[in-house]
């Protein structure tokens, strides 16, 4: 098959999905990370608090999430009533699975009183024992509504977490040792030589990033052109920054997928990968046939107990409503 006839194939495909998405009453959520394809078809690409935001505000009926099954549970709770489907039921997250709801409850046994804040990559079960979730991009925020002498359980992302601490000050935040496989391999030797190679270049990191606190540590060591300009945001706070820099060329650490949109949105700037084998398998899951195939037959519905949905809601809700 030729390169041609492959990406006719596509078009084809992407035309059948918009209008079964229109004959289901359907919105289509894709994350950041998502293959160029399948964001191009989606009515909003984003990051997780931008696609939580989306899937409490939509009126379809439908909501088929093409992310990892964390963010299609965080929808579902969201919309007891609506469907929501995920194409590849598959599509799970090495974060998430890195803390049980059974392990989460041993832990807040050992810390009575604590007050427990959790990544929104988590299971459904976890955040029904959670009291605040934050994401990448309101995380500062949420730590600052909590009173200073509160001691704090903050997980799973142990990379996240060290880095909130060192941007917030607290001390008193304990940290569970989680990490997301792709950006604990993404390390500050890699961003220092890339620096080295690209000195015009602007560093924008994800936090969680294994790199994130020792990047952010040794910039704050430096001063004027001798240090590392380094950027810790989430994957959409890093379109945003782009496309408001007079930069040129940027390193970007966290999931290649963020290269499409970057590029899309700031098509004269170059993006450097911090690391071209950082690729997500269980975000590439998601193909564009296996998107048509869901619309086609309403598959694979996200169903949750409704015991869970109401516990989780309320943590869920404050995220939101401090990220407003």
């Amino acid at each position: 098959m030729s390169f041609a006839t492959a990406r006719g194939d596509i078009k084809a495909i992407q035309e059948e999905i918009l209008r079964l998405k229109e004959e289901r009453n359907a919105v289509i959520l894709a994350h950041n990370y998502q293959l160029p394809e399948v964001q191009d078809v989606a009515d909003f690409v984003g990051d997780s608090l931008g696609l939580a935001r989306k899937a409490a505000q939509t009126d379809a009926e439908v909501i088929v999430f093409c992310g990892v099954n964390f963010m299609a549970e965080t929808a579902k709770i969201l919309n007891p009533d609506k469907t929501v489907l995920i194409p590849d039921p598959g599509a799970g997250c090495s974060l998430a699975d890195s803390i049980t709801v059974e392990q989460l409850r041993e832990w807040k046994k050992q810390h009575p009183g604590a007050v427990v804040v959790c990544y929104i990559n988590t299971t459904a079960d976890v955040k029904t024992e959670c009291d605040y979730i934050f994401t990448s991009s309101n995380a500062v925020k949420v730590i600052n509504a909590i009173p200073e002498d509160r001691e704090i359980l903050l997980l799973p992302d142990k990379y996240l977490g060290m880095w909130i601490r060192r941007v917030t000050g607290r001390e008193n935040i304990r940290i569970w040792d989680g990490a997301c496989h792709v950006h604990a391999g993404l390390s500050y030797e890699e961003m220092k030589r890339l620096k080295e190679t690209y000195p015009d270049a602007e560093l924008l990191v994800h936090p969680e990033c294994g790199c994130s606190s020792q990047c952010l540590y040794n910039a704050s060591l430096m001063d004027g052109n001798n240090g590392i300009e380094v950027k810790i945001l989430s994957t959409s706070g890093m379109i945003r920054y782009a496309a408001r820099s007079d930069r040129q060329k940027f390193i970007i650490a966290t999931e290649v997928g963020i290269l499409y949109p970057l590029k899309k949105k700031n098509p004269h700037k170059e993006f450097l990968p911090a690391n071209r084998e950082a690729v997500c398998e269980y975000m590439k899951m998601i193909t564009i046939e296996k998107l048509r195939d869901s619309l086609r037959e309403m598959k694979y519905r996200i169903e949750l107990p409704d015991e869970v949905m109401e516990r989780a809601l309320l943590p869920i809700k404050r995220m939101l409503e401090l990220s407003s």
